[in-house]
């Protein structure tokens, strides 16, 4: 009988449970700081049975990819709490698709706009704004108008045409007409001539004026002293003002026995306060209820545009105060002038292109 030694089997090596998820470590970035990895458990993934098999073979290589994933979680955690630059580097390491980084920036495209501006009033209205010289035999005088249709129709105060033998205007652009009173109005000092052969002209927009408030700010443009389109900025000073002006040629015929005839450029006669202004008015005048303006107005203002910042006409500027120096020479504006209301205006164009003195 032959003796044979029982072959036990073979014994496997013993493994301590592990826990169902590695214990929390503290995991070093850089010398000094140090991040907790935190957060619920997330249970492993199932896994098929060769890898199984595989996993308990190499016990070693287990434990290690535990320990990866922990670091990949610690990782992830310190990303979020850095910021999205960083979680988008994490995701691209453990992410099989590549992830593509945006350069677009959203926002608003902001652009560089003049409504509501001194300077873009000035470009929308000032090819509607005109020089007008009207000449006599005593003389020749400047002032402003306003184009109001495109076949040249223009709107000035009765006295800067007052007595003239002949108007002519120049535009914005340099190019001269010669015009035909239409009518005038001495009671409410407007005017309304026509320019010969012209078409395609740029009118005007007549706004409202009983939508003016104090304290809005206008835009004056005219050609003061002679110098053509010129604009000024202001504010509305107060509405409803009282002024009283010399009607029609009253003082032009006073002055014409000596030789000369009333000028805007030297200031319209007007009273205002029971006080007089610029010189004499007259015997016969007419008054007005006017927007007064501390726009900057000066000699040669006389029916030019006072504009809203929409860029619509809201009067006819028709008096300033211009007070004389000791050597007898004009001063510069005082911040002290008045306009027709664009709603007077509007309502006495019909009797004006009638060619009615009313």
């Amino acid at each position: 009988m032959t003796d044979f030694q029982e072959q036990q089997p073979q014994q496997q090596p013993y493994y301590p449970p592990q826990p169902p998820y590695p214990p929390t470590r503290p995991i070093t970035t850089e010398p000094g700081t140090t991040v907790w990895p935190s957060g619920g458990h997330v249970p492993p993934p199932v896994e098929p049975p060769v890898a199984a098999a595989a996993a308990a073979a190499a016990p070693g290589s287990r434990r290690r990819a535990k320990r990866g994933v922990g670091l990949l979680a610690a990782v992830a955690i310190a990303a979020a709490a850095v910021g999205g630059g960083t979680a988008t580097l994490v995701q691209q390491l453990t992410s099989e698709s590549p992830v593509t980084a945006s350069s677009v920036v959203n926002g608003t495209n902001v652009s560089a706009s003049s409504v509501g501006t001194v300077a873009g009033v000035a470009q929308a209205v000032s090819p509607s704004i005109v020089e007008i010289s009207a000449s006599s035999d005593s003389g020749k005088s400047t002032g402003s108008g306003v184009i109001i249709t495109s076949d040249g129709e223009i709107v000035t105060n009765n006295h800067v045409i007052s007595g003239a033998s002949s108007v002519s205007v120049q535009l914005s652009d340099g190019k001269t007409y010669e015009a035909d009173v239409v009518g005038t109005d001495p009671d409410k000092d407007l005017a309304l001539i026509k320019l010969q052969g012209a078409s395609g002209l740029k009118a005007a927009t007549l706004g409202d004026s009983s939508k003016v408030k104090v304290g809005e700010e206008v835009v004056a443009i005219g050609s003061p002293e002679g110098l053509t389109g010129t604009v000024t900025s202001g504010i509305v000073s107060a509405l409803d003002r009282d002024v009283t002006v010399a009607k029609d040629d009253d003082g032009g015929s006073r002055d014409q026995q000596q030789g000369q005839r009333y000028d805007p450029r030297q200031g319209w006669p007007f009273e205002f306060g029971g006080q007089q202004f610029n010189g004499d008015t007259g015997t016969s005048k007419t008054t007005y209820k006017a927007i007064q303006t501390d726009a900057s107005l000066n000699p040669g203002n006389s029916g030019g545009a006072l504009i809203n910042m929409k860029g619509e006409i809201i009067g006819i500027n028709s008096a300033m105060y211009s007070p004389s120096s000791s050597s007898g020479s004009t001063a510069g504006s005082v911040g002290l002038g008045f306009a027709i209301p664009v709603d007077t205006v509007k309502a006495d164009l019909d009797s004006l292109r009638a060619r009615g003195d009313n």
